[in-house]
């Protein structure tokens, strides 16, 4: 299906489901999301509110989930539907379309016809099903461009299939590779589990949305019988024990409040906190990963390397990989490049932003960024600037006395200035830490090049 396509299967659904049609803005709402446009894009081609652009978003993820019986959201609306085009679910909402001539925000459109479309509850030779049955892998993004990851790879597959470890972290700051990373992983290990599933946490992950998704998925694969105490659904940590299962949790950072100190949950998602202690002290068979900017509490606070709970913070890619992303964008002849790898710090989103812009600007690494210069394209600040407005009041403090140092600074030093009291100076550093913001080494701290100028361009 096309663009045009999927909008028109949304707009019968919705008027299945309503009685009207999508109207100008949950059109524009779809239309954005299958073009992989943020929220704040949308409503400012609309001059509305972001948060009413979320609230529609809420209501036509939560109307298309119940219609296509699992979860659907902004982040994986395109694949689902994708995914989809030739399932029972989509012929279905085509064969209606076909059907008849609708209006989407006042346009007629005659499709055409669909021949052997078939109504959704009609059951079909497929001889995958019951190996795909238990895997909900709906959620996660596809791989695209995976650059050289073997060593991580290695010891998250040895934590999980040989030390059978119960709860893993990956960590790191935005457009480092966490999430890459992580679907490389499950698509390696994910038929070694009797459940693999994928599901990303939205601005508003209540555990009793997140629990009540993943029962479903259990009940409804387990055989039954008729008996009514043989149906009743069990708490999700029971079905954890007994089923072999790899649970990942990506964005996780959405559990945290914004303007506190990293790992603060909201409210409403103080339950996740039961849950990982659950997980943490129970003995059971699954896994359950975490992914995001930040991480809980108190998987930071356990060092017991012998535990069960494991984090990895994800590093810059090496030297060789990070030429591949350069040679990607007609860069393969710099002559300045490993600076340039560096200054980025190998990060793969930060290089294909920059890599993107020097062409653009008729010139060379060298001749654009001499003396260790730093250029932020806007698509680079505008992902700094989310993970920076979650940051608290001291901690942008101590990220601007990082920013007027070039050199590491020593602890002691920092701990002279005359804003900060010592105390919240020391908290606010193991927060950037946590954020993975910051650079220690012994004693000493600094910021990497790039985070560095755009603190000093925020405070211009």
């Amino acid at each position: 299906m096309n663009l045009k396509e999927m909008l028109n299967v949304a707009d019968r659904i919705v008027f299945e489901k309503t009685g009207q049609h999508l109207d100008d803005l949950q059109a524009a709402v779809l239309r954005g999301t299958l073009q992989r446009e943020k929220y704040k894009e949308i409503a400012k081609d609309f001059d509305c509110s972001e948060s009413r652009i979320r609230e529609i978003g809420s209501e036509l993820w939560q109307l298309l989930s119940e219609e296509f019986g699992e979860k659907v959201s902004k982040s994986n609306f395109r694949s689902t539907m994708e995914r989809l085009q030739n399932s029972n679910v989509v012929n279905f909402a085509q064969d209606v379309v076909v059907s008849s001539i609708f209006n989407i925000c006042g346009q007629a459109r005659h499709p055409p016809n669909i021949p052997n479309s078939h109504p959704p509850n009609q059951e079909t030779a497929n001889p995958q099903q019951t190996k795909t049955l238990h895997q909900d892998l709906s959620e996660m993004p596809e791989l695209g461009d995976f650059y050289d990851r073997t060593p991580e790879l290695q010891t998250l597959t040895t934590w999980i299939l040989q030390q059978r470890c119960r709860l893993i972290t990956l960590t790191g700051i935005s457009g480092i590779g966490k999430t890459t990373l992580a679907v490389q992983l499950v698509q390696q290990i994910k038929d070694e589990f009797e459940y693999a599933v994928w599901y990303t946490l939205d601005e508003f992950p209540t555990l009793e949305k997140f629990q009540s998704n993943l029962i479903q998925l259990f009940s409804h694969s387990e055989k039954q019988d008729s008996s009514p105490t043989n149906q009743k659904r069990l708490p999700l940590i029971k079905y954890l024990q007994n089923h072999r299962c790899l649970i990942v949790l990506d964005d996780v950072h959405n559990l945290f409040c914004s303007g506190e100190f990293a790992g603060k949950y909201k409210p409403e998602c103080e339950e996740y906190r039961s849950l990982f202690k659950q997980i943490e002290k129970l003995s059971y068979q699954s896994c359950l990963m975490l992914i995001g900017w930040e991480q809980p509490r108190e998987v930071t606070q356990v060092k017991n390397q012998n535990t069960s709970i494991r984090t990895l913070q994800v590093k810059g890619l090496d030297i060789a990989a990070a030429r591949e992303i350069l040679r990607d964008y007609g860069l393969e002849e710099s002559d300045n490049s490993e600076a340039l790898i560096h200054r980025y710090q190998g990060n793969p989103l930060w290089l294909k932003s920059v890599a993107n812009l020097i062409p653009d600007l008729g010139g060379g690494v060298t001749e654009l960024l001499p003396n260790n210069t730093v250029l932020l394209p806007e698509d680079l600040k505008d992902v700094l600037q989310q993970q920076f407005d979650r940051l608290s009041e001291l901690e942008k403090q101590v990220i601007s006395l990082l920013a007027k140092e070039i050199q590491p600074i020593h602890r002691a030093k920092l701990l002279e200035n005359e804003i900060i009291p010592a105390s919240d100076l020391l908290n606010a550093l193991q927060s950037l830490s946590r954020r993975c913001l910051i650079e220690q080494q012994a004693n000493f701290y600094t910021i990497s090049p790039v985070l560095r100028q755009y603190a000093i361009a925020q405070a211009v």
